[in-house]
Parts: C-alpha cells; structure tokens; sequence
C-alpha cells in the first residue's frame, strides 16, 4: 500500500495580469520522497515552489500538507515545517550564528551554541559559528543557508536551483551534503534544476514542467531519454 502523500497539489495556478505562471498543476510527494522538477527557463518552476510554501498565494487550487488544507496552518508554521533554499544564498549581514538562530528565533526559542555548532558540523562547517557572513566563499554560504533551514527542523525541503551558482566542485559537494540530509533526516524533498543529469542523480521522479505545466512524472532513471 502507498503511503499517504506528505504534499499534494491540486489544480494549483498562479496568474499575474494575463500571464499564467503555473496553470493547473496537480500532482503529489510521498513521504522521504525527492521529486525533480526541471524544464526550460519561465516554465514556472521557481513560481511552483513559491505558491508551495505559501510565498506567493494561488490564484486557484490549493496544497495539502498531509491531507490537510494549507491554508488552515499558520504562514509562520507551514515555512518551518516547509523550508526553502534558493539559488543564492540570502543571508542576513552579522555572524553565521545569528542567522541559524533567526528562525527559531522567531518562534521564541534561543539556540544554544552547542545545538549551532552541532548543526555546522553536520553541513560540513565546523567552526564557524561566529564568522562574519561576508568572509563566506560561495559554497560555505549555501552550506550556512542549509544549517538555517535545518534549524527550523523542516518536514519538507523545497530546493531552488541550490547548486546552479557554485563551480563544479562545490557543486558535487552540496549534492553530496543534500542528498546525505535529505536521507538521514528523511526529508520529503522537491528540488527544481535545469540540468537533466543532476535530476536523473538526485532524484526519485522528476517533472518535467513547460508553459506553466506538468508534462510528466517519470521515473529519475528515465529522464535522459525524455
């Protein structure tokens, strides 16, 4: 028996004006599951994992995090349960501490050093807790942008092209980090990225998405020959 889907979209659509950003999209994520997400550039795909975690608002449709509404959970509590990393790392001018506490924070909770120091270990940052954030290369800040959304003890990672803007060393490095946390935490994962070879490595199924739509859910190992 399948397990219940931790996220489903139904008829999700988005429209600004009259351009439709993503138009009647309707699929789900089982539990621990890494669903790829790629197509060409405007297809919609970092448009989709906004209206996911409610940074933008559907225009029509909804998603169900395990079976229930997301509009019935607090804004604040769907981005803690569904963290997000973008393609760059946007992180807050200060130490790489403080912008690990931040979304704790925010809920009233202060990290202590050793949970901080605990969390840069396991990105592969130790000893950094009070490094300046702009003495960070490119890899070390989206290794700090994973350690704060981790902080957050996310049940879904919602990935914006985290790699596309790292060298290729860096960028098997945070694959390699990403897919350890992603199964050591069992992380329902959807991660949009415009290289079919990551997508075939990365994932379990991948959507192939165009104008807006899903084309097709395939198998990870099928999408070289989509």
């Amino acid at each position: 028996m399948n397990p219940a889907p931790k996220i489903r979209t139904q008829d999700l659509t988005r429209a600004l004006s009259e351009k439709i950003l993503v138009h009647r999209v309707s699929f789900s994520v089982s539990p621990g599951e890494v669903l790829m997400i790629v197509g060409p550039s405007g297809a919609g795909k970092s448009s989709l994992l906004r209206l996911i975690n409610r940074l933008d608002e559907p225009t029509q449709g909804t998603v169900y995090l395990d079976g229930l509404d997301y509009r019935q959970i607090p804004p604040t509590t769907l981005r803690r349960r569904v963290g997000m990393m973008m393609q760059q790392a946007y992180l807050f001018p200060g130490s790489v501490a403080e912008n690990i506490r931040f979304g704790p924070r925010q809920r009233g909770i202060e990290l202590p050093d050793a949970v901080i120091d605990t969390l840069l270990a396991r990105v592969g940052l130790p000893g950094f807790r009070e490094r300046g954030v702009d003495r960070l290369s490119g890899g070390e800040a989206q290794r700090v942008a994973l350690a704060r959304v981790l902080a957050n003890e996310p049940e879904v990672l919602l990935l914006d092209e985290p790699t596309s803007a790292l060298d290729q060393e860096n960028k098997r490095a945070v694959e390699t980090l990403l897919q350890t946390v992603i199964r050591d935490e069992a992380l329902t994962c959807l991660w949009v990225t415009h290289d079919l070879a990551q997508a075939a490595r990365m994932g379990d199924r991948v959507a192939l998405m165009e104008a807006g739509r899903i084309l097709r859910i395939m198998p990870a190992h099928e999408v070289t020959h989509a």
